[in-house]
């Protein structure tokens, strides 16, 4: 049976992407799809996500929640130059207007207490929506099958800051309501998905084949190429997107570490730094199981058997 899935996403181009592949996956029956704010700002991430789905027309549509709150007000020029003013490049996307519009903690709620204990809930983004979801239910976490969240850093670094990673600084107080907290989860952090690449020989390979998403994804990537190489220096794109989903997806693909996570909110330099406990002599217990290896390969093989 299909592994029921939902994810929330702040629809970037590899957010896209990813989301493309999971629509594709016959062993994944996505359930919705809820945008929150992150790489682009709230009414946008609802509009990329609502002409995502229209142009892929999967033969299931998942529920859409839109964005109803802000993940910060801090400006990542960075995400801007990787991912265009829109978040999708220089792609036109025209999305058709919804007539009702569904916020995602609410979809996110909804769909787990129809499902209790069946569905895995991917986060791509900020936590501003699963935050606000165990703020209106307090059992929501307890009613999943599984939590899966790309963000954070063990010891690489950030990548917003010195100190912290994206999706956890740009809504650490919703960061630490949701990784904290006892419930089973796994984190992907950037010390693994910082090696997962995929080269442009491989997108050649993805871009020669005549299905909607091969289409969509030939219009999309280019952009994503030409932005690493500008801003990044890179000859190839990251895929730590494809990765979180490959986790949730394809479990065996990412080796797990149990360890014992928490967010720091105050410091001045460090606020969004995940921080875990590694000391051998700890008494704490582990609250996430964190992917600090992945078979990359495995992962580049994945998303391109899903598009042939």
């Amino acid at each position: 049976m299909a592994r029921k899935l939902i994810i929330d996403l702040d629809p970037g181009i590899g957010d896209a992407v990813a989301a493309v592949l999971a629509m594709l996956d016959p062993e994944l029956d996505v359930l919705a799809l809820t945008a929150t704010a992150g790489s682009v700002r709230a009414n946008v991430a609802t509009r990329n996500l609502h002409g995502i789905v229209a142009q892929i027309d999967p033969p299931k549509w998942p529920r859409i929640g839109s964005a109803q709150r802000e993940a910060g007000v801090f400006h990542d020029e960075l995400a801007e130059s990787l991912n265009g003013p829109t978040g999708l490049g220089d792609l036109e996307i025209v999305a058709p207007e919804p007539h009702h519009r569904h916020e995602s903690s609410k979809v996110l709620i909804d769909i787990v207490r129809a499902n209790p204990h069946q569905v895995t809930l991917l986060t791509l983004g900020p936590l501003t929506n699963v935050a606000a979801a165990c703020e209106r239910a307090p059992d929501f976490l307890s009613l999943l099958a599984g939590l899966v969240c790309l963000g954070g850093s063990v010891a690489e670094g950030g990548d917003i800051t010195r100190a912290a990673e994206r999706n956890i600084f740009l809504a650490a107080e919703a960061a630490r309501i949701v990784l904290a907290s006892p419930e089973a989860k796994t984190l992907i952090p950037l010390d693994a998905t910082n090696k997962a690449v995929m080269t442009f020989e491989r997108f050649n390979r993805i871009a020669a084949g005549h299905t909607r998403a091969a289409l969509f994804l030939a219009q999309l990537l280019p952009f994503y190429f030409r932005a690493h190489h500008q801003f990044l220096g890179m000859e190839g794109i990251r895929i730590r997107e494809v990765m979180a989903l490959a986790a949730a997806a394809r479990p065996n693909l990412v080796h797990l570490t149990p360890l014992e996570v928490d967010v720091e909110l105050t410091g001045e330099l460090t606020r969004g730094m995940t921080v875990f406990e590694r000391r051998t002599r700890s008494t704490g217990k582990a609250n996430a199981a964190v992917a600090l290896e992945a078979d990359t390969q495995g992962i580049v093989d994945y998303m391109t058997q899903l598009l042939a």
